[in-house]
């Protein structure tokens, strides 16, 4: 297996142990019924803005431990380039994650259409920017392995 099919690996797993942990966190924390307008966009704006920089972190502390433990183990050097292969599969993942994440943007935006609580735009809006990075992810593995 190469270093670019271990790291798509690592990714979708590290992006679902993160978003799953960081979920269970959060729902403990989900304030009781009968929320104000501020009080549920308090909540949301706090949710999605420490998803984001703790998942940030998260990931560059995996990448470097990752990094570390794939040259001690294997003893091979990690690519320090990425040739026209590796921008071809990477230009790839970013239309299947980007068309994810529109698709939800969408979504979400018509829900608020349908006169659907603020919490569903939210809702929706966080699950597709967690399927967008698994869909990236899951891109380049499959272009790694079978090819463009």
């Amino acid at each position: 297996m190469t270093y670019q099919e271990r790291k798509s690996i690592l990714s979708i797993l590290s992006t679902v142990l993160i978003f799953a942990a960081f979920c269970a966190y959060k729902y403990q924390q989900y304030p009781e019924e009968g929320l104000t307008q501020a009080e549920t966009f308090h909540y949301w704006g706090t949710f999605v803005l420490s998803l984001t920089l703790g998942s940030i972190g998260a990931h560059i502390v995996i990448s470097s431990f990752f990094r570390i433990y794939f040259q001690v183990s294997t003893g091979e050097k990690v690519p320090g380039f990425s040739d026209e292969l590796d921008k071809l599969i990477d230009l790839k993942a970013f239309r299947n994650s980007f068309g994810v994440f529109i698709l939800g943007f969408l979504l979400a935006m018509g829900s608020q259409a349908f006169d659907q609580p603020s919490q569903a735009m939210f809702i929706i809006l966080i699950a597709a920017g967690f399927l967008s990075d698994v869909t990236g992810s899951i891109t380049r593995l499959y272009h790694y392995r079978q090819g463009v």
